[in-house]
Protein backbone atom coordinates (compact mmCIF):
# COMPACT_ATOMS: atom_id res chain seq x y z
CA UNK A 1 0.00 0.00 0.00
CA UNK A 2 1.40 3.34 -1.13
CA UNK A 3 2.18 6.01 1.77
CA UNK A 4 -0.09 8.38 2.25
CA UNK A 5 2.42 11.59 1.78
CA UNK A 6 1.73 15.29 2.85
CA UNK A 7 3.73 16.40 -0.06
CA UNK A 8 3.39 15.70 -3.26
CA UNK A 9 5.36 16.35 -6.50
CA UNK A 10 3.57 17.28 -9.68
CA UNK A 11 5.53 16.40 -12.92
CA UNK A 12 7.55 19.14 -13.33
CA UNK A 13 8.65 19.39 -9.60
CA UNK A 14 9.53 15.76 -9.58
CA UNK A 15 12.45 17.07 -12.52
CA UNK A 16 13.43 19.43 -10.61
CA UNK A 17 13.78 17.76 -7.21
CA UNK A 18 10.89 19.63 -5.33
CA UNK A 19 8.19 18.31 -3.13
CA UNK A 20 4.99 20.94 -2.69
CA UNK A 21 2.63 21.88 0.41
CA UNK A 22 -0.74 22.49 -1.22
CA UNK A 23 -3.95 24.14 0.13
CA UNK A 24 -6.97 24.80 -1.41
CA UNK A 25 -7.25 28.61 -3.21
CA UNK A 26 -9.10 31.44 -2.06
CA UNK A 27 -12.48 31.57 0.30
CA UNK A 28 -13.46 27.45 0.84
CA UNK A 29 -16.90 25.96 2.48
CA UNK A 30 -16.10 23.48 4.84
CA UNK A 31 -18.87 21.20 5.63
CA UNK A 32 -18.88 20.13 9.00
CA UNK A 33 -21.19 17.14 10.59
CA UNK A 34 -21.87 17.15 13.90
CA UNK A 35 -22.14 13.62 15.77
CA UNK A 36 -26.44 14.38 15.94
CA UNK A 37 -26.13 14.51 12.11
CA UNK A 38 -27.00 17.82 11.90
CA UNK A 39 -24.46 19.96 9.10
CA UNK A 40 -22.72 23.39 9.63
CA UNK A 41 -20.74 25.05 6.83
CA UNK A 42 -17.76 27.64 7.80
CA UNK A 43 -16.14 29.39 5.11
CA UNK A 44 -12.27 29.54 5.16
CA UNK A 45 -10.58 32.33 3.36
CA UNK A 46 -7.08 30.97 2.46
CA UNK A 47 -5.61 33.40 0.20
CA UNK A 48 -7.20 36.94 2.75
CA UNK A 49 -4.85 39.37 0.90
CA UNK A 50 -5.08 37.73 -2.69
CA UNK A 51 -6.38 40.58 -5.47
CA UNK A 52 -6.46 40.27 -9.12
CA UNK A 53 -5.47 36.71 -9.28
CA UNK A 54 -8.13 34.83 -8.15
CA UNK A 55 -9.90 36.10 -11.44
CA UNK A 56 -7.08 34.40 -13.32
CA UNK A 57 -5.69 31.65 -10.26
CA UNK A 58 -4.78 28.52 -12.26
CA UNK A 59 -6.04 26.56 -8.98
CA UNK A 60 -9.69 27.80 -9.36
CA UNK A 61 -12.49 27.82 -12.21
CA UNK A 62 -13.90 24.35 -13.89
CA UNK A 63 -11.04 24.65 -16.34
CA UNK A 64 -8.69 23.72 -13.22
CA UNK A 65 -7.19 20.35 -12.74
CA UNK A 66 -7.22 20.86 -8.77
CA UNK A 67 -11.15 21.62 -9.25
CA UNK A 68 -12.21 18.78 -12.33
CA UNK A 69 -10.00 16.04 -10.49
CA UNK A 70 -11.78 15.33 -7.19
CA UNK A 71 -9.53 13.41 -5.66
CA UNK A 72 -6.60 16.66 -6.28
CA UNK A 73 -9.54 18.49 -4.52
CA UNK A 74 -9.82 16.08 -1.58
CA UNK A 75 -6.46 16.23 -0.78
CA UNK A 76 -6.21 19.73 -0.63
CA UNK A 77 -9.12 19.91 1.36
CA UNK A 78 -7.74 17.41 3.84
CA UNK A 79 -4.55 19.47 4.06
CA UNK A 80 -6.48 22.52 5.03
CA UNK A 81 -8.80 20.46 7.69
CA UNK A 82 -6.06 18.87 9.29
CA UNK A 83 -4.09 22.41 9.86
CA UNK A 84 -7.55 24.25 11.53
CA UNK A 85 -8.66 21.33 13.52
CA UNK A 86 -5.84 18.88 14.68
CA UNK A 87 -3.04 21.27 14.61
CA UNK A 88 -0.75 19.89 16.71
CA UNK A 89 -1.05 16.12 15.12
CA UNK A 90 -0.54 17.92 11.79
CA UNK A 91 2.65 19.47 12.87
CA UNK A 92 4.03 16.44 14.87
CA UNK A 93 3.01 14.26 11.42
CA UNK A 94 4.58 16.94 9.00
CA UNK A 95 8.20 16.90 11.42
CA UNK A 96 8.11 13.11 10.92
CA UNK A 97 7.65 13.52 7.45
CA UNK A 98 10.64 15.36 6.62
CA UNK A 99 12.89 13.15 8.38
CA UNK A 100 12.12 11.00 5.60
CA UNK A 101 15.22 9.73 3.48
CA UNK A 102 13.39 10.83 0.08
CA UNK A 103 13.57 14.75 1.02
CA UNK A 104 16.85 14.60 2.26
CA UNK A 105 20.16 16.35 0.37
CA UNK A 106 21.67 14.09 -2.56
CA UNK A 107 24.54 13.09 -1.85
CA UNK A 108 26.04 12.41 -5.80
CA UNK A 109 24.63 15.17 -6.60
CA UNK A 110 25.02 17.66 -3.96
CA UNK A 111 21.27 18.98 -4.44
CA UNK A 112 19.55 20.08 -1.48
CA UNK A 113 16.00 19.27 -0.67
CA UNK A 114 13.41 22.00 -1.59
CA UNK A 115 10.13 22.20 0.05
CA UNK A 116 7.58 24.78 -2.19
CA UNK A 117 4.86 25.53 0.09
CA UNK A 118 1.18 26.77 -1.13
CA UNK A 119 1.20 25.60 -4.82
CA UNK A 120 -2.17 27.24 -3.74
CA UNK A 121 -3.54 28.88 -0.92
CA UNK A 122 -1.32 30.97 1.50
CA UNK A 123 0.13 31.55 4.92
CA UNK A 124 -3.83 32.60 5.79
CA UNK A 125 -3.46 33.07 9.68
CA UNK A 126 -0.72 33.90 11.95
CA UNK A 127 -1.54 31.00 14.04
CA UNK A 128 -0.44 28.94 10.61
CA UNK A 129 2.40 30.83 9.85
CA UNK A 130 4.11 30.25 12.96
CA UNK A 131 3.46 26.77 12.83
CA UNK A 132 5.55 26.69 9.82
CA UNK A 133 8.77 28.77 11.22
CA UNK A 134 8.86 26.22 13.48
CA UNK A 135 8.84 22.77 11.49
CA UNK A 136 11.73 24.90 9.06
CA UNK A 137 13.93 25.45 12.70
CA UNK A 138 13.11 21.62 13.31
CA UNK A 139 14.10 20.45 10.01
CA UNK A 140 16.94 18.57 9.09
CA UNK A 141 19.67 19.97 7.83
CA UNK A 142 20.58 20.57 4.00
CA UNK A 143 16.70 21.37 3.53
CA UNK A 144 15.25 24.60 1.81
CA UNK A 145 11.72 25.88 2.03
CA UNK A 146 10.10 28.54 0.21
CA UNK A 147 7.01 30.34 -0.74
CA UNK A 148 5.12 32.89 -3.34
CA UNK A 149 3.20 34.84 -0.98
CA UNK A 150 0.97 37.40 -1.05
CA UNK A 151 0.71 38.14 2.82
CA UNK A 152 3.57 40.68 2.81
CA UNK A 153 2.43 42.53 5.61
CA UNK A 154 2.20 39.15 7.47
CA UNK A 155 5.36 37.93 6.44
CA UNK A 156 7.39 41.77 7.55
CA UNK A 157 5.43 40.75 11.38
CA UNK A 158 6.33 36.99 11.69
CA UNK A 159 9.21 36.43 9.74
CA UNK A 160 11.78 39.35 9.15
CA UNK A 161 12.67 39.74 12.17
CA UNK A 162 13.83 36.41 12.79
CA UNK A 163 13.88 34.49 9.65
CA UNK A 164 14.83 30.61 9.31
CA UNK A 165 17.57 30.65 8.03
CA UNK A 166 16.30 27.75 5.57
CA UNK A 167 13.16 29.81 4.61
CA UNK A 168 13.15 31.50 1.45
CA UNK A 169 10.30 33.69 0.39
CA UNK A 170 9.13 35.97 -2.83
CA UNK A 171 6.60 38.13 -2.45
CA UNK A 172 3.51 37.72 -5.06
CA UNK A 173 2.25 40.24 -7.12
CA UNK A 174 -1.57 40.42 -7.63
CA UNK A 175 -2.55 40.96 -4.24
CA UNK A 176 -4.37 43.31 -2.00
CA UNK A 177 -0.57 44.33 -0.21
CA UNK A 178 1.06 44.89 -3.57
CA UNK A 179 1.75 48.71 -2.13
CA UNK A 180 3.55 46.94 0.42
CA UNK A 181 6.18 45.32 -2.20
CA UNK A 182 9.66 47.44 -2.19
CA UNK A 183 11.69 46.09 -5.17
CA UNK A 184 14.77 47.74 -3.60
CA UNK A 185 14.77 45.05 -0.61
CA UNK A 186 12.06 42.56 -1.24
CA UNK A 187 11.96 39.56 -4.04
CA UNK A 188 9.30 40.20 -6.17
CA UNK A 189 7.49 38.27 -8.84
CA UNK A 190 4.51 38.89 -11.13
CA UNK A 191 2.82 36.80 -14.05
CA UNK A 192 2.35 37.83 -17.36
CA UNK A 193 0.53 37.48 -20.61
CA UNK A 194 3.80 36.83 -22.59
CA UNK A 195 7.04 36.26 -22.47
CA UNK A 196 7.40 39.46 -24.61
CA UNK A 197 5.85 41.67 -21.47
CA UNK A 198 7.53 40.22 -18.95
CA UNK A 199 11.34 40.68 -20.47
CA UNK A 200 10.22 44.25 -21.23
CA UNK A 201 8.92 44.78 -17.81
CA UNK A 202 12.53 44.03 -16.45
CA UNK A 203 11.55 40.60 -14.81
CA UNK A 204 13.64 37.19 -15.54
CA UNK A 205 11.71 34.06 -16.51
CA UNK A 206 11.47 31.28 -13.87
CA UNK A 207 10.34 28.92 -16.71
CA UNK A 208 13.87 27.04 -16.49
CA UNK A 209 13.31 26.03 -12.60
CA UNK A 210 11.36 27.25 -10.26
CA UNK A 211 14.15 27.96 -7.66
CA UNK A 212 14.90 30.28 -9.89
CA UNK A 213 12.13 32.60 -7.91
CA UNK A 214 14.00 32.46 -4.89
CA UNK A 215 17.68 31.75 -6.27
CA UNK A 216 17.73 33.74 -9.29
CA UNK A 217 17.36 37.49 -9.97
CA UNK A 218 15.54 39.45 -7.56
CA UNK A 219 12.27 40.41 -9.70
CA UNK A 220 11.29 37.08 -10.97
CA UNK A 221 8.43 36.86 -13.47
CA UNK A 222 6.27 33.85 -15.37
CA UNK A 223 3.90 33.91 -17.92
CA UNK A 224 0.10 32.56 -17.48
CA UNK A 225 -0.45 28.92 -17.56
CA UNK A 226 -3.17 29.19 -19.74
CA UNK A 227 -4.41 31.48 -22.53
CA UNK A 228 -7.14 34.69 -21.15
CA UNK A 229 -8.47 37.01 -23.41
CA UNK A 230 -8.48 39.68 -21.07
CA UNK A 231 -5.47 39.16 -19.13
CA UNK A 232 -4.47 42.54 -20.80
CA UNK A 233 -1.25 43.29 -18.40
CA UNK A 234 0.79 41.48 -15.75
CA UNK A 235 -0.99 40.92 -12.65
CA UNK A 236 0.76 43.57 -10.98
CA UNK A 237 -0.46 45.92 -13.30
CA UNK A 238 -3.99 44.93 -13.30
CA UNK A 239 -3.69 45.22 -9.32
CA UNK A 240 -2.48 48.97 -9.40
CA UNK A 241 -5.29 50.08 -12.38
CA UNK A 242 -7.62 48.57 -9.46
CA UNK A 243 -6.11 49.98 -6.61
CA UNK A 244 -6.25 53.46 -8.31
CA UNK A 245 -9.87 53.16 -9.64
CA UNK A 246 -11.23 52.50 -6.37
CA UNK A 247 -8.64 54.93 -4.23
CA UNK A 248 -10.14 57.61 -7.32
CA UNK A 249 -14.00 56.60 -6.76
CA UNK A 250 -13.80 56.63 -2.88
CA UNK A 251 -12.18 60.22 -3.07
CA UNK A 252 -15.40 60.85 -5.57
CA UNK A 253 -17.70 59.77 -3.05
CA UNK A 254 -15.60 61.47 0.16
CA UNK A 255 -15.69 64.78 -2.04
CA UNK A 256 -19.92 63.88 -2.32
CA UNK A 257 -20.63 63.69 1.00
CA UNK A 258 -18.69 66.59 2.20
CA UNK A 259 -21.04 68.41 -0.73
CA UNK A 260 -17.86 69.89 -2.55
CA UNK A 261 -17.77 67.08 -5.58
Amino acid sequence: MAKDWLLSQNERMRKQGIFNWTLPAGAVRLEDQAPDGTTSVRTVNVCPSAGVCLKYCYALGSDSGYIRFPAARARHLRNLRMVLDTPLQWQERMAAELRHPRYQPDTKTGKLGHIRLHDAGDFFDDSYTLMWLHLMRGAPEGLTFYAYTKEVSRIRRLVEPNPPANFKFVCSRGGKEDFLIDPSRDRDADVFPTLADLEAAGYSSQAASDLLAVDGPPRVGMVANRYRRDLTASFGELQKQQDTSRAERRARQHSKARGTG
